[in-house]
């Protein structure tokens, strides 16, 4: 009886988890990775592209587009060693017979005389419908730094749902001696703290992942 009992929790324990893993699986939307000299003439943007990927929901079909510039020479600055640099990101939706923009991020440092960051966070970008409510939810992560020494970046996490916009601002944390660490703190919007539960609890563990370690 006791075995019985055993191999009956072990096959409950299992179903639990594959259903926990299906729904986790569920919350990430499939997306096709777009040909880059195959969009649509109605698209336009500025640096060089990143990311372009594609996916079907409720709003129809729609492209997501990040850029970058890299790092150039600030126009119009006293001194060639002042940068500058920025980036984009761009959301369309297509139909049969239209292509237009819904949103659009754009970020930056200008006129930057010494170490210039402005980047996208690697593997953050995500495409999940946390909520099951058949709209996309866009995530992005990224820093940005104008620095000469060890201090953090700035950092933000914007999440979009249609036109709705969510934001998670912060810094990194940075090591400044072998047991001390500055940074790490973040402040919540309003959308995130109204929003969906499952949006912020998403957003604080992206949060977590990347604090520290690029």
């Amino acid at each position: 009886m006791q075995q019985k009992n055993k191999i009956y929790k072990t096959g409950f324990y299992i179903i639990v988890l594959l259903s926990c893993l299906q729904v986790y699986g569920q919350s990430k939307l499939p997306t096709t990775n777009l040909d880059i000299t195959k969009l649509p003439k109605e698209i336009k943007f500025t640096g060089k592209i990143k990311t372009a990927v594609s996916w079907k929901d409720k709003l129809g079909n729609n492209i997501v587009i990040t850029t970058k510039t890299g790092t150039t020479t600030s126009k119009n600055a006293k001194s060639e060693d002042y940068k500058s640099a920025a980036l984009y990101t761009y959301h369309y939706i297509t139909n049969k017979d239209s292509t237009y923009l819904t949103w659009k991020i754009y970020d930056f440092i200008k006129e930057c005389p010494f170490d210039i960051e402005v980047s996208f966070i690697k593997n953050t970008f995500q495409i999940t419908d946390l909520n099951h409510d058949g709209i996309a939810e866009i995530w992005l992560m990224y820093k940005t730094g104008c620095r000469s020494d060890v201090s953090p970046y700035d950092m933000k996490i914007i999440m979009y749902e249609g036109q709705q916009k969510y934001c998670l601002r912060g810094q990194n944390k940075v090591q400044v001696s072998k047991k001390e660490f500055y940074g790490g703190d973040y402040k919540i919007d309003n959308k995130f703290k109204n929003g969906p539960k499952e949006f912020l609890n998403f957003a604080k563990k992206l949060w977590n992942k990347n604090i520290i370690g690029f």
